[in-house]
């Protein structure tokens, strides 16, 4: 080879790569296209989060949390941890839903839960490296300690292993985003393997979360507190992952409209009224769960208390009444009342993760009510890791087939 033909080769390579970087713009194009008031809002949140969250790296937890030994977790990861892992779980829902079960009309939404679940995994490792005391050893419980019938032990492989897992299944969109069609071939055969292996781990890790506070049963109140709590986990992250696949898919159908194509858009509607059906089903059986724990610890007494009015309000306010919504924009064939209901029910989720990890736990400590409070800092680390999310996940979906098909590589399942 000529020194032409390489300096054309290295070209024609550079060319490719900044077309795909930059979504065929130039330079001054694209800068101006970053200039939206949504980025300007995430650039001061990242200018004021990131130095805190260096400063919570360089002086301690102490810094930025009230988390102390009594209450081993806070926001950051009642949040990022316990509250992102079940709404993480769309990638194992839709994947086994088109792949095991043969919905295939909904292949428009499975990349997209997929990536969904694998930003939510990775991110809730992320949560995990900013609260932990000493991240670098966070290889411990799976190296060094070696504990197999420890709880912790069996969430990280599980997080881990499953991470990797989602990785491979969404691989074949960024195999064909980069046009690498013999590599694209192996990784489509890998897909069911993929996905037989995500059910397997999902399920163990969701109900696992829950198990952790097996482990506590005085430090948790009671009406939270369950010897059925690693069924709660899991029943309620079938649900979360469907209202949370409804809740993405019309976000960016509204804000990333452009990047869509014709099939996405045009099948939403009718998308969404199918993953509506199937989370709604999956709300009434983690209601009725709910009130068999209560009836099986025999807690009802603790009802008419300040706690107990609260958890009527995270079941009735939080699961019922979305559930209610919902099936009566299915009975109406409306919509945007599934979706309303969908986005209630996220929060829902969130509420009661927080619930558990945070509100009802050492709930008979005299300061306690100083814990649930968080410090401005540890919101604001929140914040920036919920921002630096959506970035990086909108970065993904302008630019890989995510919500489109690619024209020149064509599935072959």
């Amino acid at each position: 080879m000529n020194q032409n033909e390489t300096m054309d080769r290295e070209f024609n390579f550079r060319s490719w790569f900044m077309d795909k970087l930059l979504m065929g713009m130039t330079w001054p194009e694209y800068l101006r296209s970053l200039i939206t008031p949504f980025n300007i809002i995430a650039a001061a949140i990242l200018v004021v989060g990131i130095p805190i969250i260096a400063t919570r790296f360089i002086y301690g937890l102490a810094s930025v949390t009230h988390a102390s030994y009594e209450y081993p977790w806070g926001l950051i990861l009642g949040w990022g941890l316990f509250g992102g892992v079940p709404l993480s779980a769309t990638g194992f829902v839709m994947a086994t839903a088109y792949y095991i079960f043969g919905f295939k009309r909904y292949k428009p939404l499975v990349r997209l839960g997929v990536l969904t679940g694998f930003m939510g995994y990775f991110f809730a490792v992320v949560y995990l490296l900013v609260d932990l005391g000493r991240p670098w050893r966070i290889y411990y419980p799976m190296f060094v300690g070696f504990g197999t019938a420890s709880v912790l032990f069996l969430v990280a492989w599980h997080v881990a292993t499953y991470l990797t897992v989602q990785f491979l299944e969404f691989s074949p969109a960024i195999l064909e985003w980069i046009q690498a069609r013999r590599v694209y071939k192996w990784a489509t055969f890998i897909t069911i393997a993929m996905t037989i292996a995500g059910i397997i781990l999902s399920t163990l890790h969701q109900s696992a979360l829950g198990a952790l506070f097996l482990l506590a049963p005085g430090k948790l109140h009671p009406l939270w507190y369950s010897s059925y709590i690693p069924h709660f986990f899991l029943a309620s992250s079938i649900y979360a992952a469907l209202v949370m696949v409804i809740a993405v898919s019309t976000l960016c159908a509204r804000f990333l409209r452009h990047r869509a194509d014709r099939y996405f858009l045009d099948s939403l509607d009718s998308l969404t009224m199918g993953l509506g059906k199937g989370a709604v089903v999956a709300m009434y059986v983690y209601f009725a769960l709910k009130w068999v724990g209560v009836a099986h610890d025999n807690n009802w007494a603790l009802l008419n208390t300040p706690y107990g009015h609260w958890f009527l309000v995270e079941v009735i306010g939080f699961v019922l009444v979305p559930a209610l919504i919902i099936t009566l924009g299915l009975k109406a064939n409306a919509v945007p009342l599934v979706r309303f209901g969908a986005f209630y029910a996220v929060v829902g989720i969130l509420v009661n993760r927080l619930n558990v990890s945070i509100v009802a736990f050492n709930w008979n400590l005299p300061d306690h009510l100083h814990h649930i409070i968080p410090p401005w800092k540890e919101v604001m680390i929140v914040l920036t890791l919920v921002t630096i999310h959506i970035l990086v996940f909108r970065w993904i979906v302008s630019r890989m087939p995510v919500i489109r098909q690619e024209e020149t590589i064509h599935e072959t399942h």
